[in-house]
């Protein structure tokens, strides 16, 4: 069973920015294929970010240059740094992963991915 927890979630006021980080029980190194997810208050869990084992990344338009994901294949751990922070951008984040299945680059939905981690709560508000 792989383990992912989150952490750096916080409050922070619009136009702040937060680092969250996923660490994980398993090596990152190969294969692996890792999401950031979001989900708010009444609403269904959208797709944040993806990023594979060769370094590429896609990200959801809502939050395309201003999340930036990245990974320490050492400490096993893939962080989002998040900038220019909106109120919309309050939820509950979670990381996924996965080791096999469809290519990352065609991963985009909650089902795509084998292991969650538990959540780090963002709230963005004045």
């Amino acid at each position: 069973q792989v383990l992912l927890v989150e952490s750096g979630g916080g409050s922070v006021q619009p136009g702040g920015s937060l680092r969250l980080s996923c660490a994980a029980s398993e090596s990152l190194d190969k294969r692996t294929c890792m999401g950031w997810f979001r989900q708010a208050p009444g609403k269904e869990r959208e797709a944040v970010a993806t990023f594979d084992s060769d370094g590429s990344s896609r990200y959801a338009n809502s939050v395309n240059e201003r999340f930036t994901a990245s990974k320490d294949n050492a400490k096993n751990t893939l962080y989002l740094q998040m900038d220019s922070l909106k109120p919309e951008d309050t939820a509950m984040y979670s990381c996924a992963a996965k080791w096999s299945g469809l290519p990352c680059r065609e991963s985009w939905s909650t089902g795509d991915f084998k292991y969650w981690g538990q959540g780090t709560q963002v709230t963005v508000s004045s």
